[in-house]
């Protein structure tokens, strides 16, 4: 099994003692992971107010920069971070979202709104990671319409195309993921919320012989299969299904 790996909720503002503790994991084991970066965080959940490289936003951007050009993919993490339906979309991992359930033109505008405030940073990028896991038809209409290419979500063991875009599945179980013997998936990590604990567990995880840690550039250079409707399916009834375990507390 061939795992990449993505972190969600990159901001100015978030937990950087926790986020530079999981990097420095990363880098000694040399995987370069695909970050989650919100354009204009309004979520006070992700807001920490420790800052470790205490230099401020440009700084931040800067930082998020340098991280590319040592080979970290960037993909747009929602606009605000900030859930305004109860929907769960066409992935219902979650019953809430900054995307689904809002009106297409609507979500036309967050769109190009969190692409400018990222070009004006210095940072392009077609790859979208929709907060909460949750998106539905009219996002992937207008992830279109406004220059997206990809997203990184949904469940299998290849990248495949949907709707004109490309899905690149993350896990559905950890553990069951890392047991198959071929396939590609992605562990998602919220840096956030790792522990001393949690960072014990990631490095048994990366020194595991069974597995290959691949870079999330290669996982973008895999060529994606064609999803069915069948295959949509299965996926949709495998994220309810998950929503339900965790809501009731056996994942």
């Amino acid at each position: 099994m061939k795992v990449a790996v993505r972190l969600d909720d990159i901001t100015p503002d978030m937990d950087w003692e926790r986020f530079l503790k999981f990097k420095e994991l990363l880098d000694r084991y040399q995987v370069k992971p695909l970050i989650g970066v919100v354009p204009e965080n309004r979520d006070e959940n992700l807001k920490s107010g420790y800052k470790k490289l205490n230099k401020g936003p440009d700084d931040f951007w800067e930082y998020i920069r340098e991280l590319q050009k040592e080979g970290w993919v960037i993909a747009m993490h929602g606009l605000y971070h900030i859930y305004t339906t109860k929907k769960g979309g066409l992935f219902p991992l979650n019953n809430f979202s900054e995307f689904a359930g809002v009106p297409l033109e609507g979500q036309r505008q967050m769109l190009d709104r969190g692409k400018k405030i990222l070009k004006a940073k210095g940072i392009e990028t077609q790859l979208f990671m929709a907060p909460a896991h949750s998106y539905d038809a009219n996002t992937l209409k207008a992830l279109r319409e406004t220059g997206f290419t990809a997203l990184t979500d949904g469940f299998g063991k290849l990248p495949y195309d949907f709707k004109g875009l490309t899905f690149y599945p993350i896990s559905f179980h950890l553990s069951s993921t890392l047991k198959k013997a071929e396939g590609y998936s992605t562990m998602v990590v919220h840096t956030g919320t790792v522990r001393e604990n949690d960072l014990k567990r990631y490095e048994n995880y990366f020194k595991r012989e069974d597995v290959q840690w691949i870079s999330y550039r290669e996982y973008l250079d895999q060529p994606a299969v064609k999803q069915s409707i069948w295959g949509r399916w299965k996926e949709f009834m495998m994220a309810k299904g998950k929503y339900w375990m965790v809501k009731a507390g056996t994942r």
